[in-house]
């Protein structure tokens, strides 16, 4: 099997959990570090599936490798390669695929539920599942493509998730490990305090003291889609 391209945007927004689900399931992966300014491929035939992960910045920012990552998605898309984004990876699907990346109301930082969809396509993915806790931290939101499904919202975000066909765009994160979220929170500090008073902002204390209840279960949900998003690779 050609290698799952990973593509790391920031230092701190890593492969997290699916690197840990490929390993445990023999799939080959590759990581591409935008981050430290290695090039975005030109060639998507190289891999059997493209998954993009968060970062710190807007996908409307004037960045280099911002038109490259759009095109290769548009690639893969036409070649019916499997996506997965993952927060900005998602948004980086959504703007490619047509769709506009907005800011959010509010930003939305740390535990918080959201609601599967009632429709065929969040069945397929979800399976029994219909709400869950997960793990937010963004301050912009997606629209859907052109024949996006609608799979997720939350409380303070419409779109929360998407699929078309076999291509997964999530806004929430679904990845995250338990290091993750406490580095997040000492790198987010700021950015935390300064939005405190908001209702979809946890602290850090909270997010942390959550997590140990909660990751087991957002780990069962990310099997159940990254075991689904695998079923649709290419050879």
């Amino acid at each position: 099997m050609k290698p799952i391209a990973i593509f790391r945007h920031s230092p701190t927004e890593g492969s997290g959990y699916f690197a840990a689900f490929l390993n445990e399931h023999s799939v080959p992966w590759v990581l591409i570090r935008i981050d430290e300014g290695e090039a975005v491929p030109f060639d998507v035939r190289e891999y059997s599936g493209l998954v993009f992960m968060g970062g710190t910045m807007s996908v409307n920012d004037d960045l280099p490798w911002i038109p490259k990552a759009l095109a290769l998605i548009r690639d893969a898309y036409a070649k019916d390669i499997p996506l997965l984004g993952h927060c900005l990876g998602g948004q980086l699907m959504s703007k490619a695929l047509g769709g506009v990346v907005t800011k959010n109301p509010v930003k939305e930082l740390g535990w918080g539920r959201t609601e599967v969809a009632a429709n065929a396509a969040a069945r397929e993915w979800f399976g029994d599942i219909r709400a869950f806790d997960s793990f937010h931290w963004h301050g912009e939101t997606f629209s859907l493509p052109q024949d996006a499904v609608h799979l997720l919202s939350s409380a303070h975000c419409a779109n929360q998730a998407f699929a078309i066909g076999k291509h997964l765009a999530l806004q929430c994160h679904v990845e995250m490990t338990e290091s993750m979220i406490r580095e997040w929170c000492q790198v987010g500090a700021a950015e935390l305090a300064a939005h405190a008073a908001s209702p979809a902002v946890q602290s850090a204390q909270a997010m942390q003291d959550q997590m140990h209840d909660k990751l087991d279960e957002l780990h069962r949900v990310a099997d159940r889609l990254y075991r689904h998003w695998l079923h649709g690779l290419a050879n």
